[in-house]
This record gives structure tokens, C-alpha cells and sequence, in this order.
């Protein structure tokens, strides 16, 4: 049994994860902004020990540290989940400059925030992985610019996993970024490719696989590399 830490557990992909891993016998530490928004099937979960459940904001420095002070264990996986799509006026030509840097705060610089609060937590496993759920709209090799919060966020938390590789590489720490793939969630909607649990069964094949020579890359849901 692993240790899987998943931000933003309240719903879409981050549930999925916390649901998949719950039902193969993992122990989760999963957060919510709010305690309240838990779903009630995970009550059963709590009551054996395998899930803990933290309150935790991704915008809130102080927020991340009370729940890292809150843990006493390693972490073997850290899914940096939780994200924002951002304002509706997000274009180029006409910008929501606070939407945007809400959007930053939570895409960009919540998945180092959580990093770094909980890396003491990592370094405790024998094998840890950091894994930032991206966006292939953040990729550099595509032109589009609808969405530019959001793409830009991405675009930017790719260069940060990039950066942990390769200061945390010779301590034997992974991290990479994945896409999620299309999905369909409140973000996504309901014209995406995929469901949530076939985008949560293809991360998980992917975190299981990782090894050292992966660290640092970008990843598709279905394990394909992805270019920056």
C-alpha cells in the first residue's frame, strides 16, 4: 500500500483519483478548500483509516503549511490536482489582469507552494513522484490563444515540474506533468472526449510505470510524451 497526497478531491478528476486508488487498496490524504463539499462516500474510507481528509486552499501560503504541520508520514505520490480554468475575459486583446493572477496563484505557483510544504514528506518514501495535472493547451507548439490564462498557467507549471526534476533528480525524486486528456467534467464539459474514469485509469498506469528516466517530462493521460 501506497501513500497518494491528491489536491482538490471535491469533484472531476481529483474525486476519480481519490475514488480509483481508495478502491485498490491505497491510502489517500486528500484536500478541499472547504471540509464541508466532502462527498459522503468517502465516509466509509475515513472511518477505516485509509483516507485523511485536510482543509487546504492552494492560494494560501499559511493554509498549506497548518496542513503540512497536520501530517507525520511519507508521501509517495503528490497529484497536484486542484486548478482553475479562469475568467471568462481571459483573451489577449481584452484581460481580466486579476483573473489572471488568480489563475496563476492556483495553476502555477499552488503546485510549488505544495511541493515544497510537503517535499520533508516525500523524501521520507523510498520512491517518491510529484505529479502536476497540466494541459496540452499549455504547450508551446501550439499557436492557439483562446483560454490564454489558463494556457499561460500551464505553459508556466511545466517549466516549474521541469525545474523540481531536475534539482530533485539526485535524491531519486520523479516529477513530471500530465495531461489529463479532454474530459468530461465541469471544466471540460460534457462535449469532451473522454470520461473521468478513463482519464483517472490512464494517470494511474502512468504513475505506476514512472521511473527516473521519465522525470522531468510531459506526459499524456495515456502515457504518450507530450513536447513543452
Amino acid at each position: 500500500m501506497s501513500t497518494y497526497l491528491i489536491t482538490g478531491i471535491g469533484r472531476g478528476i481529483g474525486q476519480e483519483l481519490a475514488r480509483a486508488l481508495l478502491m485498490r487498496g491505497e491510502r489517500v490524504i486528500g484536500t478541499l478548500r472547504d471540509l464541508g463539499w466532502a462527498s459522503p462516500e468517502w465516509k466509509k474510507f475515513t472511518a477505516d483509516g485509509r483516507l485523511k481528509l485536510i482543509a487546504l486552499d492552494v492560494r494560501d501560503e499559511a493554509s498549506i503549511v497548518e496542513a503540512a504541520s497536520q501530517l507525520d508520514e511519507p508521501i509517495d505520490v503528490l497529484i497536484n490536482n486542484a486548478g482553475l480554468i479562469g475568467p471568462k475575459r481571459q483573451s489577449t486583446l481584452d484581460m481580466d489582469f486579476e483573473g489572471f493572477l488568480e489563475v496563476l496563484r492556483v495553476n502555477t505557483l499552488g503546485p510549488l507552494r505544495i511541493t515544497q510544504a510537503f517535499l520533508s514528506h516525500l523524501r521520507q518514501s523510498k520512491a517518491a513522484k510529484i505529479v502536476t495535472i497540466s494541459s496540452r493547451m499549455g504547450s508551446l507548439s501550439h499557436a492557439k490563444s483562446d483560454r490564454i490564462a489558463y494556457r499561460a498557467s500551464k505553459a508556466a507549471v511545466n517549466k516549474v515540474m521541469q525545474g523540481l526534476a531536475t534539482d530533485l533528480q539526485p535524491e531519486g525524486i520523479i516529477a513530471i506533468s500530465v495531461h489529463p486528456g479532454w474530459v468530461r467534467t465541469d471544466m471540460g464539459g460534457s462535449d469532451a472526449d473522454i470520461s473521468v474514469e478513463e482519464s483517472a485509469a490512464g494517470l494511474i498506469r502512468l504513475i505506476d510505470g514512472l521511473t527516473l528516466k521519465e522525470t522531468g517530462g510531459f506526459f499524456d493521460w495515456n502515457g504518450d510524451r507530450l513536447s513543452f
